[in-house]
């Protein structure tokens, strides 16, 4: 605690000291694009100013559809944007810096009808997903809300689990939405479904990371969905997490550069030539846990042993008759290192201790292309590929330094992936969007593990998949959003895929219909029949009772029905309430035949048994959320679920999910305050608190285990049990320093500052020679200085 205390007294010392130097007041712009929020096309004309300004400020887009908006003072704006015969839209919360021009991309929706002395409200850009074809469950979230957000961490994974019905962790990003495994989720980067886009994936629990691969100063603004989701997203079960890159700046050169306790940051964007509307993005980031291990001793725990590095970039290339080419792309290389203490008496068990070695590397990229066809029609195509390669040893480490290897995994997986849609506007009362997927999937797995990695001694490693080859998914679909009338939208599609390893194929009916009952309240409703494939080596799975047949790849898609129902208040320009009850049913699911064990509560990093679609699950429940925006210097975002989580395992019993913890309450929100002589520089604190069920757990048969000498779990109460509800707080404090062409950020970002334990499961205690329950409190610290320029 007492680092904790230097650090802020530093930080607190390094503001006082800024604010005595003063000079002309900083200025920055806000310039963008308005479109049609339908077909795309760009809107001349459009009357665009700063809400509540006096003397009002204020432009109109040019024939290109461009505004540009200068000498504005640094702070938060609210613009509007408003065009006769298309409905008002309000971006709130814009921030104004003197070293980066703030770029808005707007959508204006064409209004149905006349509506002859009727008020319009604007429809906020915080209300409503980038996807208008979304009914319910969706939300859109901006990079500069992960940045803020105490425990978003600059990640958009850790940001999520602060909104209604997301569960995450504090030793992964893992999301887990409403009561689902965070595996079901679907990750998705420039319109095509890519690998989880995280460090270290899979190692703490799969479906989940340490720290995103994306840095805030590459990722645009995008969409995330709970439930219920429109027809063109497929191969996901609980939610889809769309990511885009936003574009460089194609009009002055820009770049950052950050160094903390977490490692090393450089960015840079500007235009290939001055004049010109191309432009490039990159992002490179260098981390090791070594420093801040070495600042807060024990706090990251075995976290202290990973090193990662990742890079991200875009160009764009707009034409004037070929359409706008993209090409952009991720890649990180990770490395974590679990050590042995030297002195055996520092062993958690006192004949063995387990070393480990996990190396990754993923890469991710792309060509893009969106051309008009005519002022109504326009085709969006992607030609992407990923790669992903991991390489696991497990090691026993005997008090004698002998070494007994019980896991040795290596695989290698790449992805081609071709994606093209046609979106077509046939009225203002009628869109649609039509395409088709096709990837093709290439494997080389060889993995070998013990099924008791754990045990003493452990069972021999065996070599329970291993194959290579390819294969390939199709998938198509169509939706349709009409409007029937000017307070009531439908959207409405059908979603088909097909996997050729196997020939399983599915046909996925999606609905939902939106009534605006009032011009402050709406009501929504909509389902989803939706699918999923599994990892692909869990297909590969051979056992020794079956010898090289593969037990497991005539595997269909995991399936559920997800019903939603949603009401939406806005209870003034800056409060909103969203209130959504839900019911989700999952069939065909993956189990082990006559246990226990499913797909949906399955956490490691692999898996080793033979399958069969027997398994079930259902999660119902409702989620509030009530959000004030930042106005006035202050915000605040509270959120609570209510929830039941219940699956069917092999042998026919339903139980509790290993999620379901029945409650999750979250309380975020944040004060900024304008300091200077020209109020030009910004103090900004952020604090998030969450109460939430404790974990649930297969208990031990105390007796049975010291009989064994080993851990023996009492599978007959599987998850009866349930830790104690969990309180988790985070903090953010920033301080941003504004000159002419130039800024200085100082900030101390802190995860679980109350040290919250969490659990890890069992181990036996050879020592005391009984059961022990593992618990860990991973404090994770980030200490940095950033300049903008």
């Amino acid at each position: 605690m007492n680092t904790k205390i230097k650090f802020i007294t530093l930080f607190t010392c390094i503001i006082t000291t800024q604010l005595l130097a003063q000079e002309r007041r900083p200025e920055g712009v806000i310039r963008g694009i308005v479109t049609d929020a339908a077909s795309g096309q760009i809107l001349p004309g459009v009357t665009v100013v700063i809400l509540d300004s006096n003397p009002l400020i204020g432009t109109a887009t040019d024939d290109r559809g461009t505004f540009r908006l200068d000498h504005l003072p640094i702070g938060r704006y609210a613009v509007q944007a408003s065009f006769t015969g298309y409905e008002p839209s309000v971006f709130r919360e814009i921030q104004v810096s003197s070293a980066k021009e703030t770029f808005l991309e707007i959508s204006l929706k064409e209004q149905v009808s006349e509506l002859d002395e009727v008020v319009v409200r604007p429809n906020i850009n915080k209300e409503e997903p980038l996807n208008r074809m979304a009914t319910a469950s969706a939300r859109m979230l901006s990079v500069e809300e992960a940045s803020r957000y105490a425990g978003g961490f600059d990640d958009p994974a850790r940001l999520v689990s602060a909104f209604a019905g997301v569960a995450g962790g504090l030793d992964n990003n893992g999301i887990a939405i409403r009561g689902n495994s965070p595996q079901f989720l679907q990750w998705r980067m420039e319109g095509v479904e890519v690998p989880n886009p995280t460090h270290f994936t899979d190692i703490t629990g799969v479906g989940g990371g340490i720290l995103t691969t994306l840095s805030s100063q590459a990722l645009g603004n995008s969409d995330f969905f709970t439930g219920a989701f429109p027809a063109e997203y497929g191969n996901a079960l609980s939610g889809v997490f769309d990511m885009q890159l936003r574009n460089g700046n194609s009009q002055n050169y820009e770049h950052a550069a950050q160094v903390g306790t977490l490692g090393v940051e450089a960015a840079s964007e500007g235009p290939f030539r001055r004049g010109g509307q191309a432009s490039y993005l990159f992002n490179y980031r260098y981390s090791s846990m070594a420093l801040a291990d070495d600042l807060l001793p024990g706090l990251l725990g075995d976290a202290g042993g990973m090193r990662y590095q990742d890079l991200s970039f875009k160009l764009n290339f707009p034409t004037r008759r070929a359409g706008t080419f993209s090409v952009w792309g991720i890649g990180a290389i990770d490395h974590f290192l679990q050590s042995v203490p030297k002195d055996t008496a520092e062993w958690i068990n006192s004949k063995f201790e387990g070393m480990g070695d996990f190396r990754q590397t993923k890469a991710v990229g792309g060509v893009g292309h969106r051309i008009f066809i005519n002022n109504n029609t326009y085709l969006k195509s992607s030609l992407a590929t990923s790669y992903t390669r991991n390489q696991l040893v497990l090691e026993q480490i005997y008090t004698d330094w002998s070494t007994f290897r019980v896991t040795d995994m290596k695989g290698a997986n790449t992805n081609v992936i071709f994606d093209t849609y046609l979106n077509k506007k046939f009225s203002a009362a009628h869109l649609n969007r039509t395409g088709i997927n096709i990837t093709g999937l290439f494997y080389d797995v060889n993995y070998s593990a013990s099924r008791d990695v754990n045990g003493y001694p452990p069972q021999a490693a065996i070599n329970f998949a291993k194959n290579s080859g390819h294969s390939m998914m199709l998938s198509a679909y169509s939706q349709s959003s009409i409007r029937l009338a000017e307070k009531v939208t439908v959207n409405a599609g059908i979603h088909a895929m097909y996997f050729a390893l196997n020939g399983r194929w599915s046909v996925e009916p999606r609905a939902g219909v939106k009534w605006q009952a009032a011009p402050r309240h709406s009501l929504g409703a909509a389902y989803g029949l939706h699918s999923q494939r599994e990892n692909l080596d869990y297909y590969f799975v051979e056992t020794p009772q079956t010898g090289d047949r593969l037990v497991n790849k005539n595997l269909d898609f995991a399936k559920a029905h997800h019903l939603v129902l949603s009401y939406d208040w806005s209870a003034s320009e800056n409060l909103h309430l969203k209130i959504e009850p839900y019911y989700q049913y999952l069939y065909d699911v993956p189990v082990e035949k006559d246990e226990l064990m499913s797909l949906i509560n399955h956490r490691d990093f692999y898996l080793l048994i033979p399958l069969v679609n027997d398994g079930a699950g259902k999660n119902y429940g409702i989620d509030f959320t009530l959000e004030r925006y930042l106005h006035n210097g202050y915000y605040y975002l509270l959120t609570a679920s209510l929830f039941e989580s219940h699956y069917r395992g092999g042998d026919g019993v339903w139980r509790n999910t290993r999620l379901n913890r029945n409650f999750l309450v979250n309380a975020l929100g944040g004060k900024e305050w304008k300091l200077g002589k020209h109020k030009q520089n910004i103090l900004g604190v952020n604090l998030r608190c969450s109460f939430q069920g404790g974990d649930r757990y297969i208990p031990v048969d105390e007796a049975a285990s010291k009989a064994a000498q080993a851990v023996v779990y009492d599978n007959a109460r599987a998850y009866e049990s349930q830790l104690s509800p969990a309180f988790i707080s985070h903090f953010t404090m920033s301080f941003k320093m504004h000159k002419k062409a130039l800024a200085h950020e100082i900030a101390l970002k802190l995860i679980n500052v109350n040290g919250y334990q969490g659990f890890n499961g069992y181990y036996y205690d050879y020592r005391n020679n009984e059961p022990v329950m593992s618990k860990s409190a991973i404090v994770m610290p980030n200490f940095y200085y950033r300049i903008e320029f």
